[in-house]
């Protein structure tokens, strides 16, 4: 009965970003799960190895090279997305950028650039996904959230009125969606090694200081987001829908 709850067998799952870092580690931890991944992101040959790493395990994986920043090919994304596996039944938006641009120097273009691949590709995706997942009664969205969402930092305007937004549109895809049997919810990490973080990380003084705010004294590792969003993804948490779930070692709390 328990491992019914986070069983992710005979489940179809897309996360976007799965090239590195946070999109890599859950579409690894799905695909070890038993789910059926197709991942996404820009770059195929970094594709291609995690699908390669993913069925020496003994998952299901596939690759999907895609633009997310190019409008025409979220629209028609839905097709692609469904030919390896079928339609998916859980959606991961992990793909993301932070220029890490101070207030005078954002421009329309880097402005419009971050919310396009941070807020509007999650809605639009989703979207294109959501009509299987209702015909099917059953769907999750897992949207990757962020300290920002809360907390306002140096040099990452752009970036956090887009990760503000993702909590709203998170909660707002719940409103709509979940009387379909679509629970929405979304992902908030602290601070992570990834390819999006390299610039905080390369600072030893910005890493034992972002650490010490934590309650749990460290920061945080691939591991630490496995639970989490195998929870969200599965039927344990289905009287779950609109919430951000923090994975921040207590940063917030501090």
């Amino acid at each position: 009965m328990t491992a019914a709850l986070f069983a992710l067998a005979d489940r179809v799952a897309c996360v976007t970003g799965a090239s590195s870092g946070i999109g890599r580690a859950i579409a690894g931890a799905f695909a070890r799960a038993g789910a059926a991944v197709v991942g996404v992101a820009r770059r195929e040959a970094k594709l291609r190895d995690w699908v390669a790493e993913s069925e020496a395990a003994g998952g299901r994986a596939a690759a999907c090279a895609l633009d997310l920043a190019d409008g025409s090919a979220v629209a028609g994304a839905a097709a692609r997305l469904s030919a390896p596996f079928g339609a998916p039944d859980i959606l991961v938006n992990a793909a993301g950028i932070n220029l890490r641009e101070s207030a005078d120097a954002v421009t329309p273009e880097s402005w419009q650039e971050t919310l396009e691949i941070n807020l509007s590709v999650p809605f639009f995706l989703a979207r294109a996904l959501v009509p299987a997942m209702r015909d099917r009664g059953w769907g999750r969205v897992i949207n990757i959230a962020s300290l920002q969402s809360e907390r306002a930092m140096p040099n990452s305007i752009a970036y956090g009125a887009s990760k503000g937004g993702v909590a709203q549109l998170t909660r707002a895809m719940a409103e709509a969606w979940s009387r379909d049997g679509i629970a929405c919810n979304a992902l908030a990490p602290g601070f992570f090694p990834t390819e999006l973080t390299a610039p905080v990380f390369e600072n030893e003084a910005a890493v034992a200081r972002n650490a010490a705010q934590t309650c749990i004294g460290r920061n945080g590792r691939d591991d630490d987001l496995v639970g989490p969003a195998i929870f969200l993804a599965s039927p344990a948490s289905d009287y779950v829908t609109g919430q951000v779930l923090f994975v921040d070692g207590g940063f917030t709390a501090k």
